[in-house]
């Protein structure tokens, strides 16, 4: 190795150990006073997240997996949340979009460092109808609408330059129809089968509440950190 790599890595491995976790008070969580089923508990442990600056709480981290087994991994945008399951959207013909018309299962994983907190959910992937897709798409910016104009996500691109032709001409055609249509824009509902809440604290004695999907209910138990 060369003394300016070592260099480079010794500098690197100095900053990562610098780093600290959750450098802030955190709050507390009690799991008995926990409800019954998780929608609630996601709902308003988001709007705290909100109301306590957590930069983009609506983003998460979506892990699918190709045909031969393969984890891959990404962060994509939550579009909502109910009784259905956690939806977000994607390009049919994207990676992750024939990962999961292969696989249809999939874990998603929320991570809010102001508060210590992280959400994890994973269960089987559903393809909405087309007039959901087309609602979703068309109810977010016309820049949104652009990207999706724009089509061939995750395919190979020749040049810089062409990418910015299509995007130009993508915008002009979104600001001259702003209700045109984009056939591969596809929403998925990942209805979940498990979801964890955990909680970190300062003295590394997290709380981990998982909840299990039954046939007629869930089940609420605690998992040691």
């Amino acid at each position: 190795m060369s003394t300016e790599s070592s260099s480079s890595s010794s500098e690197f491995v100095r900053l990562l150990k610098a780093q600290r976790v959750w450098d802030t008070e955190l709050p507390r969580f009690m799991p008995d006073t926990a409800p019954a089923e998780p929608l609630p508990l996601f709902e308003q442990w988001f709007a705290e997240a909100v109301a306590a600056r957590q930069p983009e709480p609506h983003t998460m981290s979506l892990a699918t997996a190709d045909e031969a087994g393969r984890p891959d991994v990404r962060i994509v945008m939550l579009h909502g949340a109910d009784e259905e399951g956690w939806h977000f959207a994607s390009h049919a013909g994207s990676r992750k979009g024939r990962q999961l018309a292969a696989r249809p299962y999939a874990a998603l994983s929320f991570y809010w460092p102001v508060q210590g907190r992280q959400i994890r959910v994973r269960g089987p992937v559903t393809v909405a109808p087309p007039e959901v897709a087309h609602a979703d798409l068309h109810a977010r910016s016309t820049g949104a609408l652009a990207s999706a104009l724009v089509g061939h996500q995750s395919e190979v691109l020749d040049s810089y330059e062409e990418l910015e032709r299509a995007s130009e001409a993508a915008w002009h055609r979104a600001h001259q129809e702003p209700d045109a249509p984009a056939p591969s824009w596809t929403v998925y509902v990942l209805t979940p089968d498990e979801i964890e809440f955990f909680q970190g604290d300062a003295q590394r004695r997290h709380v981990r509440l998982t909840y299990h999907r039954t046939q007629s209910t869930w089940q609420k138990e605690l998992l040691w950190p």
